[in-house]
């Protein structure tokens, strides 16, 4: 690649001019993107190349020679070994302009959206939900355990690795979870407890899964091993018990494959409830070793206030949740709506979806298992008429099949909660070429310090198509 503006092994100095969907900074030399891990938009920097490819390549940051006025002394000892978080070095209220960028970016260049500026109308993409305070805001961890010089760590993966940083703390996690995972540590040691080896697939310990309730102060504690037997057994959940007091629940889950996958299949309860509790607002959720929750309660609050007010509910609507998990945002619309009907594709998300609705006494709430493209026609059939549709997709965002379903019934609202900009503006390109107009988008900050973005959407339907039939 001789013919290309910048050489591997040569030093250049880059002008920073944006952040990647990964954490990078956007450098250019000669007209040619380089991306900079450590570098932050307006810095000019001295780097070293690494790789290059036709259009870009990796450069090693090496000096700064303007640095940023958003750059902070990242609080975590780890932080640069350490691959959970990837903005620690810029300041917060920076991080949250760059996560609206990034929605705003994606919406525009993915799907050819108009976005209002300050002289321009398009769509209304309002500034960052943030948290007033932003760390320790994670109600799970999930660790990998190893052994060092004859001894049990357990940490995060090294970014783009799979070589386990022994850790004491983790700033964004409850405090409950570094509690739980130390005091692991020390009697997994004591009892002579071995972790387990990829490149062998052998030894106990795989990884320690920590649960707490922010509301309820309740702690769940999953024990994931390679084999189905745990020695000592007794000892170790009395050890566990008798430094955590607050631990409600001991379970046991058993994965004996060669996978990347934390949980295997079969989960037991050594002591204690199958479940522990937590609340999202004035709601009640049952969490089970195995169930989703939500890993940030205080800004899924907000998340889901967004969702519920761009519902526009007044108590007499039918909404669909045609992604709706264990129910969190159905139990949440069905505060204000007339009736609400989740599907999901996962039957034991089901069953505690159901459960759920239960435990909060809600009535006018119904879940059925299975694909939302086939549900939702067939509950159309049944006389039932959606006035809001609420899509909460994983990342790959809404299957093509739902997105099409959604267009053939025509609610009055959408509204799309999203994890990924970039599989939100591709979904709201369909939607708005079927029909429908993008009202506004609020992007929320779940996860502080990473450069992870949820975001919610608001979907009206054309006056123009108000009359099509369903």
């Amino acid at each position: 690649m001789a013919d290309l503006p910048v050489q591997i092994g040569q030093q250049y100095e880059a002008e920073i001019i944006g952040i990647s969907h990964d954490g990078e900074g956007v450098g250019r030399v000669n007209g040619f993107t380089l991306f900079v891990a450590g570098a932050l938009p307006g810095e000019r920097a001295l780097v070293r190349v690494e790789h290059v490819k036709k259009q870009y390549g990796y450069a090693r940051l090496l000096q700064l020679v303007e640095e940023s006025a958003e750059r902070v002394m990242p609080v975590c000892s780890i932080y640069e070994e350490c691959g959970g978080c990837q903005l620690q070095h810029l300041s917060y209220e920076a991080q949250l302009r760059v996560k609206r960028q990034q929605v705003v970016d994606n919406l525009q260049r993915i799907g050819k959206l108009d976005v209002a500026g300050e002289t321009s109308e398009g769509i209304v993409v309002h500034p960052t939900l943030g948290m007033s305070e932003p760390w320790r805001y994670r109600n799970k961890a999930q660790v990998p355990f190893g052994e060092e010089r004859g001894g049990l760590i357990g940490g995060f993966y090294a970014q783009g690795s799979h070589r386990i940083i022994d850790m004491e703390e983790c700033l964004i996690q409850h405090e409950a979870n570094d509690e739980v995972v130390a005091r692991v540590k020390e009697i997994g040691a004591r009892l002579g407890i071995t972790a387990y080896r990829e490149e062998t697939n052998a030894g106990l310990l795989r990884h320690v899964v920590v649960k707490v309730g922010f509301r309820t102060g309740e702690i769940m504690v999953v024990l994931v091993t390679n084999g189905s037997t745990i020695p000592r057994v007794d000892e170790w959940i009395d050890g566990i018990r008798a430094a955590l007091p607050s631990v409600k629940s001991i379970c046991h889950n058993i994965n004996v494959k060669q996978t990347n996958v934390i949980f295997g299949d079969e989960t037991r309860v050594l002591w204690g409830s199958e479940v522990i509790y937590d609340y999202i607002g004035d709601v009640k959720f049952a969490i089970s070793a195995r169930s989703f929750f939500q890993v940030n309660p205080v800004q899924t609050e907000v998340l889901y206030g967004k969702a519920l007010e761009y519902a526009g509910l007044t108590g007499d609507e039918v909404v669909v949740d045609a992604y709706c998990g264990i129910g969190t945002i159905s139990l949440f619309l069905a505060q204000r709506a007339g009736q609400v009907y989740g599907v999901e594709i996962v039957e034991e998300a089901i069953a505690d979806a159901r459960k759920n609705a239960e435990l909060n006494g809600m009535t006018n709430v119904h879940f059925e298992a299975g694909p939302a493209e086939v549900v939702l026609p067939e509950w159309t059939r049944q006389g039932i008429r959606p006035d809001v549709i609420v899509v909460d997709p994983p990342r790959k965002g809404c299957d093509a099949a739902l997105l099409a379903t959604i267009l053939e019934l025509q609610p009055r609202r959408v509204v799309y909660v999203s994890c990924s900009a970039s599989t939100l503006a591709r979904d709201l390109r369909v939607l708005v070429d079927g029909g429908y107009s993008v009202a506004e988008v609020t992007p929320v900050d779940m996860f502080p310090h990473t450069v992870h973005v949820e975001s919610v959407a608001l979907l009206v339907r054309n006056e123009t198509d108000a009359e099509k039939p369903y």
